[in-house]
């Protein structure tokens, strides 16, 4: 297998941008508010940005995705285990998928 010089070139630059976000937000996270208004507001953002990432989905989705988001939903509120949640939503809707050959 060939990889052209392009796609290396892609690859790196990628992984040092991924790197300088990384570490630009641990290096700026001690220098966030930690109570107060702002340090709410901040601990919203990850639920806000997985609902923004999810809602398409399930609007423009088939049953499908439907399904899978009310297993997600069923399996974080018995477990109250985020990952276990994510792991049966992901696999619920590969199951459905192919169930359904959309």
């Amino acid at each position: 297998m060939h990889t052209s010089p392009e796609a290396v070139l892609a690859i790196l630059g990628m992984a040092l941008a991924t790197f300088a976000i990384k570490a630009g937000g641990l290096l700026l996270a001690g220098r966030l508010p930690r109570e107060g208004f702002a340090a709410a507001w901040l601990r919203h953002i990850p639920g806000a940005v997985l609902a923004a990432l999810v809602a398409p989905a399930l609007v423009t989705g088939s049953l499908a995705e439907v399904v899978a988001a009310a297993a997600t939903a069923a399996i974080f509120l018995l477990s109250r285990n985020l990952f276990a949640a994510m792991a049966g939503g992901v696999g619920t809707v590969f199951l459905m998928r192919t169930l359904l050959g959309a």
